[in-house]
């Protein structure tokens, strides 16, 4: 952490996050576009499912060993803080961060993209693709998971990607630089605060996690064109 006069530059998001959040971000798009195509591009449209699956098994891992701002631990708020939050009785730690309607946000993201991707898993278009896990479960449940993820998740998701962004817009407005900070890391503090880690090891170690997790979401991939025994 870097201090100059009244102020601190602190490290709020270790590379291994921002990394996971434009790649996220990447592939979200990508789902919109090959989903609304259709036809050949379904076969790009799994690929971009599977990396986000990748990508979100990467960040529940990271969530419990990454740098200190990115454990789900620093930004889980009790209901109490989040309604003194809403009437202005705010944290210094709230302006590093994920603040208490930040972290809503996330979570809420986090879970319906956990949620699009588990369904696309076992859903069915009774055309030319499946999902892997389509054949594990019964027909009812593929017919749920294919409406959902097709009708209901999809927009569910648009519309908190839509509250995302304006919330981005309003907040820059007001001079937080959230978009930097997702860029290049740091933000310039007025009080002092805990930097992430962010060198080598823990960079190499986000690495392995991440590489473990697309071992395994790959795993899963094959099992579509695996043998019913």
């Amino acid at each position: 952490m870097a201090s100059t006069g009244g102020s601190h530059t602190v490290r709020v998001w270790d590379l291994p996050t921002r990394l996971f959040h434009w790649g996220l971000l990447v592939c979200v798009v990508g789902l919109v576009i090959t989903g609304t195509i259709g036809g050949n591009a379904m076969n790009w449209h799994f690929w971009f499912g599977y990396t986000v699956a990748s990508l979100l098994a990467f960040r529940m891992v990271w969530g419990l060993v990454g740098g200190h701002w990115s454990r789900f631990a620093s930004f889980i708020y009790t209901p109490r803080t989040v309604i003194n939050y809403l009437r202005g009785e705010r944290r210094p730690e709230h302006s590093v961060g994920h603040s208490p309607l930040g972290a809503g946000s996330v979570f809420a993201l986090l879970g319906f993209l956990v949620a699009q991707v588990a369904s696309g898993m076992m859903s069915d278009d009774e055309i030319a693709f499946a999902g892997p896990l389509a054949r594990f479960v019964s027909n009812a449940t593929v017919s749920l998971a294919s409406n959902y993820h097709a009708n209901i998740g999809k927009f569910i998701l648009l519309a908190l990607l839509v509250l995302h962004l304006g919330a981005i817009i309003h907040y820059t407005r007001r001079n937080h630089k959230l978009v930097s900070a997702m860029l290049h890391g740091d933000k310039t503090l007025v009080t002092a605060a805990a930097s992430s880690r962010d060198d080598a090891l823990s960079r190499t170690a986000a690495l392995v996690i991440f590489a473990l997790c697309g071992a395994a979401v790959y795993w899963v991939s094959t099992l579509a064109a695996a043998p019913a025994y």
